[in-house]
């Protein structure tokens, strides 16, 4: 991207007039290591399938892991500073800004929320830094859309708890150093709830195999998960969980970061294509001096600028304490849908180029792809609204937040 393109997207709108110091320059650190760490490597990263991870313990030095929880080594910064961190990393790749929702949003923030004060104090700590990676295992084998149908099990086996099960597409799971995993506990009582467990990787019966031949997300890793006979000390199981209200605390705050993340690969697309309108000329002209190309360009910043506003208005609500899962539905499902429809648009303004690597818009096409199914679908996100709209769920409501 040009750096007068990358200007135009940002001021044309003025949006730095309605953040805070404290949040521009969140969003200053974040776009400097996006532009100076991750941009010079992530074509041959991602061409070559791999994960740079050394860029881990960076991130962590930055204070971007965990960034919006407070105490154990973490930032406690706003949910605002926390999106635009999201949408600077993503701009780069969405493997990335993957990478931090991960760590932070789901694997930090279940122990977070619902982990003992000794859960707390040994791994989160070392998760803020990086020392440590986390992964968080939901999904499983037959779908992640109706969690409810999980097949991991819990039993507990006089003081030790054993879990059987598999789950698949699980971030970062085959280099963690921990992972919480959700399944359908039956305790000593005979009673059954789905609970969380904090699981050490390196305990006999966990296996994490990372997914090949994926054509999105090349830079990123995600994996299957096998749990056989996996033995875990009583006090293993995250004691503020219970039922799936545990695990969609942590997807919702995934989603919310995905709001923003997904503007930054909409912008990067922008970018390219209005770099490519001002400099590659047809018929004498540059084509950005078409109508056609001009309209396509107006049309692409405006969503692009309505999916910011929007991702900024529900960063204050989320201050304020006042967001609902279905306000984050309305943001997930919004971000996505239009970043892809901006990359759309703007491989057609790049031509034949545009399906090369000499531009990003096919790899943030492909990433967003991704982006769209996890932590709920399209259409799980519209069936949300729907029942917020009629107040009739078309869905078992026991699988959906």
């Amino acid at each position: 991207m040009s750096t007068d393109s990358a200007l135009i997207v940002d001021t044309v709108f003025d949006l730095d007039a309605l953040l805070t110091e404290e949040e521009r320059g969140w969003q200053q650190k974040a776009r400097a290591f996006a532009t100076e760490r991750i941009l010079p490597v992530i074509e041959d990263d991602f061409e070559n399938k791999h994960f740079r991870r050394e860029l881990v313990a960076e991130l962590g030095a930055a204070g971007f892991l965990g960034m919006h929880l407070q105490g154990y080594g973490c930032a406690g910064a706003g949910a605002v500073a926390y999106g635009l961190v999201c949408l600077e990393l993503e701009s780069a790749d969405s493997g990335w800004r993957t990478f931090v929702s991960v760590q932070g949003s789901l694997a930090m923030s279940a122990i977070y929320k619902h982990g003992s004060e000794e859960q707390k104090q040994h791994w989160l700590p070392r998760m803020a830094t990086g020392e440590a990676i986390g992964c968080f295992g939901l999904t499983e084998p037959s779908g992640g859309s109706d969690p409810a149908a999980m097949t991991t099990t819990a039993r507990r086996d006089g003081e030790e708890w054993v879990l059987d099960g598999a789950k698949r597409w699980i971030g970062l799971a085959s280099i963690a150093d921990v992972a919480v995993i959700w399944a359908k506990a039956t305790d000593s009582d005979g009673s059954t709830a789905v609970r969380g467990f904090v699981v050490p990787t390196d305990t006999d019966g966990f296996t994490a195999t990372p997914i090949d031949g994926k054509l999105s997300m090349r830079a990123s890793i995600q994996c299957d998960v096998t749990l056989e006979g996996v033995r875990l000390p009583v006090d293993a199981v995250l004691p503020g969980a219970r039922g799936l209200s545990g695990p969609f605390s942590c997807l919702n705050e995934a989603r919310y970061g995905i709001v923003w993340g997904a503007m930054g690969a909409a912008r990067s697309c922008l970018e390219a294509a209005l770099g490519r309108a001002r400099t590659r000329e047809v018929f004498g002209e540059p084509i950005g001096a078409r109508q056609l190309v001009q309209g396509k360009l107006a049309d692409m910043f405006v969503e692009y600028e309505k999916g910011v506003l929007l991702a900024l208005h529900l960063g204050r609500l989320k201050e304020r304490g006042t967001l609902t899962p279905a306000q984050i539905s309305v943001g997930k499902l919004n971000s996505v849908r239009e970043a892809l429809h901006i990359a759309h648009e703007a491989r057609s303004i790049l031509a034949g180029d545009g399906i090369t690597s000499a531009f990003p818009v096919m790899r943030h096409m492909a990433n967003l792809e991704s982006v769209r199914t996890y932590e709920g679908t399209d259409e799980i996100h519209q069936l949300v609204l729907g029942r917020e709209l009629t107040g009739i769920a078309a869905f078992s409501s026991a699988s959906v937040a």
